[in-house]
């Protein structure tokens, strides 16, 4: 009987330790997402199509830098690559984004107009050059003024309310007095990376791209330059939105890209100084 009642007690204090030790564990483990959730951050960053290439070299020297300054905890971004005007579009519907880099004024201007951007942390990062582009292997392009030649049956455009840089052709195409004799032939894209397809796979004659597209490609050659005033300059702003959920690190992500690291690699893709692209010759 009484070895009966040891086994009892001692079963009960190995139960009470059991539960006991979970109940530590499951606490410590709280305690542990908690101290992560704090320690770590996130961002959405809504990006003009033709800085993917530039963003995708900085994201891991991003990480790098974030990692070294807060204790091994870095900052992870998620990138949404599109249209400046259809990102605009987004942000102004209610998409959780906490930095828009956009690829022209306008569209950052319509969001500062309607209070969605933090005013104090808008900046001018880098400019851009406009280009016409034909195929590699055509030999019909040489100037802008080959665009009236009836062997140019389709001329590439982003579209020029969504796209700057359709804009920009617009305003190039008009300036140089050919806009409404091309206007018939002209094939309008959703952004510029799909006017470089265009012309990479023969769909279209010509079509006009950033530098920095051209840059990308091997299947295209530059025919042209379009001159520096025959459009608005070429200007990629950036801003922190007003609803960011995490804006130390949205400001963060900005100050890098102002930074050494993040110039030296827009450089090597042909972005050019904001302060030279301001200058509207």
């Amino acid at each position: 009987m009484m070895l009966r009642g040891i086994t009892k007690f001692i079963g009960t204090r190995l139960v009470v330790a059991s539960l006991l030790c979970l109940f530590v564990a499951g606490t410590a483990g709280r305690f542990a997402l908690r101290g992560a959730a704090e320690q770590s951050a996130s961002i959405t960053v809504s990006a003009a199509i033709s800085l993917k290439d530039a963003l995708d070299e900085l994201d891991p020297i991003f990480q790098a830098q974030q990692h070294t300054k807060n204790g091994g905890n870095g900052t992870t971004v998620t990138y949404n690559y599109g249209g400046s005007g259809t990102l605009a579009r987004q942000i102004e519907q209610g998409a959780p984004v906490d930095v828009f880099f956009s690829a022209a004024e306008k569209q950052m201007g319509e969001l500062a107009e309607q209070g969605l951007i933090e005013a104090d942390s808008r900046r001018d990062l880098v400019g851009n050059a406009l280009v016409l582009i034909a195929p590699a292997q055509a030999t019909t392009l040489h100037s802008f003024q080959d665009l009236t030649n009836p062997a140019i049956k389709a001329i590439a455009l982003g579209e020029t309310s969504t796209v700057p840089a359709g804009m920009y052709a617009q305003q190039t195409l008009e300036h140089l007095g050919l806009f409404a004799a091309v206007q018939k032939k002209v094939v309008y894209a959703k952004d510029v990376r799909a006017v470089l397809t265009y012309v990479e796979t023969g769909n279209a004659d010509a079509g006009m791209v950033y530098q920095t597209d051209a840059n990308t490609s091997k299947k295209v050659r530059v025919s042209a330059v379009a001159p520096a005033d025959s459009h608005d300059p070429i200007l990629y702003p950036a801003a922190v939105l007003r609803d960011s959920k995490n804006k130390p690190a949205a400001r963060a992500f900005l100050e890098f890209l102002a930074g050494s690291d993040a110039r030296a690699v827009f450089q090597k893709y042909g972005f050019t100084s904001a302060e030279k692209s301001a200058v509207k010759n």
